[in-house]
């Protein structure tokens, strides 16, 4: 079907087609066969590219026929005398005499090999951008999660309490950075959920704001709370030694000081059939939080980075002090 379809195009733009077409399949081919030793593309190649160099003689002929046009011979060999005219015809009046038509002008043959050359060219890039233009159906890439929170929903009223305080769409788009992976030490895995909230601390009546988002992969999940109230990273630390946490360290990030320690989350199973109530409350995996004050002097308020995993497992401390020294500057700074 498509040698019919080429043998229909004109002389002059199915031919520059054919060398085109040949000449490059013809090199492809022959490089590749260099390059990894093999003689079967090398033979295909130079069948190509023969049928390149027959098609480029035969082009040339045609434009020296064009260049120096004769008469044509007779298939006999015998030579045709130009026609005499008669007595009647040569003293015929000038107005009966016919008019020979102008010869009808051939299109230009160059202007064709051009247009066939730029017709080839845009077809082959077409062909070559559009799988890279183009998202392939059949990929298999999993697309990273993007912040899904409440954009254009209203800020309770803490918020407006707090000018500086930051939302959970704007925690999600900073703890959302594609080397997060690679922080958490499993750069190969992609991040399945991503949500921001800005929620209101516990007990305080919604008078106490605190945002949070939280981004899951497959092996870890990582939370990131703002808590803007008075308590000091100093204060929480002396509360830690009524509570269960284990593993506690403080230290300095970003100049500010900052606290370690370890924790179990809660599960909680609610059962939705007929008749049936929530579960209890139990006790889940491990998890290491880092807190970090707001500013140095440590005048209360403080951002929590909390990992924890489905198995248990918990990264290494270097890799929560990472992701606060990635994100952290990266919140925007209001004046209170």
């Amino acid at each position: 079907m498509l040698g019919f379809l080429l043998r229909l195009l004109p002389f002059w733009v199915r031919e520059p087609l054919f060398i085109v077409g040949g000449a490059v399949f013809g090199v492809r081919l022959v490089h590749l066969a260099l390059r990894d030793g093999a003689w079967v593309p090398a033979g295909i190649g130079a069948v190509f590219l023969v049928f390149t160099a027959v098609r480029v003689h035969t082009v040339v002929r045609a434009l020296r026929a064009r260049r120096n046009p004769g008469p044509p011979a007779p298939a006999d060999g015998t030579t045709t005398a130009a026609p005499v005219p008669t007595h009647a015809q040569a003293h015929a009046p000038t107005a009966l005499r016919p008019t020979p038509s102008a010869p009808e002008k051939e299109p230009n043959a160059w202007a064709q090999a051009f247009a066939a050359v730029a017709v080839f060219a845009a077809l082959g890039a077409a062909v070559w951008l559009g799988p890279r233009l183009q998202p392939s159906e059949n990929d298999s890439t999993p697309q990273a999660a993007s912040c899904s929170g409440g954009e254009g929903e209203k800020l309770p009223s803490a918020y407006a309490k707090h000018p500086e305080a930051v939302t959970g769409d704007e925690l999600c788009e900073a703890l959302n950075v594609s080397d997060l992976a690679r922080l958490l030490g499993t750069p190969a895995e992609t991040a399945t959920v991503a949500s921001g909230m800005s929620n209101t601390a516990p007990l305080t009546d919604g008078k106490v704001a605190q945002p949070e988002a939280e981004v899951q992969f497959d092996t870890y999940t990582v939370n990131v709370s703002a808590t803007y109230n008075k308590l000091s990273i100093a204060q929480y630390v002396n509360l830690m030694k009524y509570g269960e946490e284990t593993d506690v360290k403080t230290l300095v990030v970003l100049g500010r000081p900052a606290v370690l320690a370890s924790d179990h989350t809660m599960r909680i199973e609610i059962n939705l059939g007929s008749g049936g109530s929530g579960g209890p409350v139990e006790q889940g995996p491990p998890a290491r939080t880092l807190s970090v004050a707001f500013d140095a002097k440590d005048r209360g308020g403080y951002f929590d980075i909390t990992v924890w995993s489905a198995t248990g497992a918990l990264p290494d401390d270097s890799a929560l002090l990472g992701i606060a020294e990635k994100i952290l500057p990266t919140l925007p700074e209001r004046s209170a």
